[in-house]
């Protein structure tokens, strides 16, 4: 018998590909790729690097609620923007919804995202003990 689980809500955007929003395996959920859509629109928010960023922050967080748990919770965190000169403002965004301890992360610069957003976070959650 499989402990693993799709975690699935319509509060976040949708998949825009093959993939689950986040994955339960255990006491640990693989959270997909956030990118800045506003889930009633599926359209990317308006603003700069702060407004995606905060966009990407509450997808995640929304789908960590749907797994019964929390942004808190995340022990893994990777980051990936289309410029790395936005890393001092997306870290300022960040820390509007994380506090100490803060996750291990990574921050990478790549050359294009999906839809054309700036900025895309996934993670992984460990809930429970």
């Amino acid at each position: 018998m499989s402990n693993r689980a799709v975690i699935q809500t319509d509060d976040a955007p949708a998949a825009i590909g093959p993939y689950s929003q986040a994955v339960k395996a255990g006491n640990t959920i693989y959270l997909s790729g956030q990118i800045p859509l506003d889930p009633a629109t599926m359209e990317l928010v308006e603003g700069n690097i702060e407004a995606q960023a905060r966009q990407v922050f509450t997808n995640l967080e929304t789908v960590c609620k749907a797994a019964g748990g929390s942004l808190g919770e995340i022990v893994k965190l990777n980051i990936y923007m289309t410029d790395l000169g936005n890393f001092a403002q997306v870290n300022k965004v960040m820390e509007e919804f994380f506090s100490a301890p803060f996750p291990a992360r990574a921050a990478v610069g790549i050359s294009a995202l999906p839809k054309g957003a700036q900025v895309e976070a996934e993670g992984v959650l460990v809930i429970g003990d």
